[in-house]
């Protein structure tokens, strides 16, 4: 999965709250459901306030389709965020950005895990070191037609 920089969210940016509507049924409708909720904030719904760490990838390639991760979707990644075992983060080998989820086996060396099964995990040599630059904290897709 090759990754493209999309985007460093500013420090600056001001947050514009938008109308929640409140439950919207996905089975079958309850007038029960009908009332009105305070506006909502997206970047307060996702934790996100821009400090300068937080950058925006666009996602291409379909490896990590295990996670949800489709090609296109714009990955938000935290560079301050530390990498725990089972996160998906964005690694560096060579000289190309990777997103895989961090493994570690049973004698202590990390890999990098595709969660599309056609994909062989990055097993990295003892002279090797593996560089994460973030981790994935959310994943954006724009659904249906608009996309």
């Amino acid at each position: 999965m090759m990754i493209q920089l999309s985007a460093k969210l500013s420090p600056n940016a001001s947050s514009q709250p938008l109308p929640l509507a409140g439950p919207v049924s996905c089975g079958f409708p309850s007038p029960a459901a009908d009332y009105a909720v305070p506006d909502l904030s997206l970047d307060e719904l996702v934790g996100i306030r821009p400090t300068g760490s937080i950058f925006l990838f666009r996602a291409s390639g379909d490896s990590m389709l295990g996670t949800g991760i489709r090609d296109g979707d714009i990955l938000v990644v935290d560079k301050a965020k530390e990498a725990k075992v089972g996160d998906v983060v964005l690694a560096i080998i060579g000289c190309e950005f990777t997103v895989k989820e961090l493994a570690k086996d049973e004698q202590g060396n990390f890999s990098l895990v595709a969660t599309n099964p056609a994909y062989p995990p990055i097993v990295l040599g003892e002279a090797e070191t593996l560089e994460v630059w973030g981790v994935c904290i959310w994943v954006l897709r724009q659904m249906g037609a608009a996309r």
